[in-house]
Order: structure tokens, then C-alpha cells, then sequence
């Protein structure tokens, strides 16, 4: 193989508010944890469950976005490449650094209760009757 992927895909549920700042050098660097669970039963037929916590970080107007629109509990689709950085003691992380986020909660809904309005998160309407899909499973961006 003359060359190498480094992509990740996961859909899951923000852990935090996103946590913004600017570099020295103007650029806005946005933070936040996405939570992904996996569900199954054990031999003896009881209920397992093991959370993920993935470190997500964006740049420039995604992380504006990200900012101004994720809320903790939010769900997301994140598409983007794996990051490693060590700290101080020589330890280990790993970061998804995103080049595409989509936010698949309702804007207004993301941290409250679900209310009864037909429109999505970016205040358009939606029609009454379920849309057919044509995307494919692998195109998590939104027209």
C-alpha cells in the first residue's frame, strides 16, 4: 500500500458545553467530548454496556459553529482524523480533530425536553410526511 487513511467516524452524544478560545495567532480552536455507548448481552444473558469518551477538537469556522450551536447532550456525527499529544509525564492522548461535524438534535431541543415544533435546528420547516433518503450511509454532510 503506497499510502495510509487516517479517518474516524462516530456519531454520539456531546458530554459538555464546547469550550472556545483564539490562539496567538487568531485562529479559533474549539473543544468539546462526544460519548459513544456499545450495547450487548453476555453469555449469561445480562444487558453489558461500555461508554467511549472521544476528545473532539475543531478549527476556524467549525468551531465557531460548533460553539454557538452544540449543548451538552446534543447529538453529532463527527468525521475527522486521529491526533495524538503527549503531556508533561510523557503520557498519551488522542484527539479527533474534526473536518465535519453534523448536529443531529434540534438546536433549541438539544438540552431541554422535546416540544412540539416542526422545524429543525436552523429554524426551517419541516414537511409532514417522511422524505425519502438517497445519501448513503458514509455522507454525514447536509445539503
Amino acid at each position: 500500500m503506497a499510502g495510509s487513511i487516517n479517518k474516524v467516524t462516530i456519531v454520539g452524544n456531546v458530554g459538555k458545553d464546547p469550550e472556545a478560545k483564539e490562539t496567538s495567532t487568531g485562529k479559533t480552536l474549539c473543544r468539546f467530548s462526544v460519548a459513544t455507548s456499545e450495547r450487548w448481552t453476555d453469555k449469561a444473558g445480562a444487558a453489558q454496556e461500555r461508554t467511549e469518551w472521544h476528545s473532539i477538537k475543531c478549527w476556524g469556522g467549525l468551531a465557531n459553529l460548533c460553539r454557538q450551536y452544540l449543548k451538552r447532550g446534543a447529538k453529532v456525527a463527527i468525521e475527522g482524523r486521529l491526533e495524538s499529544r503527549e503531556d508533561e509525564q510523557g503520557r498519551r492522548f488522542w484527539d479527533i480533530v474534526a473536518n465535519d461535524v453534523v448536529f443531529m438534535s434540534k438546536r433549541d431541543t438539544a438540552n431541554t425536553a422535546p416540544t412540539s415544533s416542526s422545524s429543525d435546528a436552523w429554524g426551517q420547516k419541516q414537511p409532514s410526511q417522511p422524505q425519502p433518503q438517497s445519501r448513503s450511509w458514509g455522507d454525514w454532510r447536509e445539503n
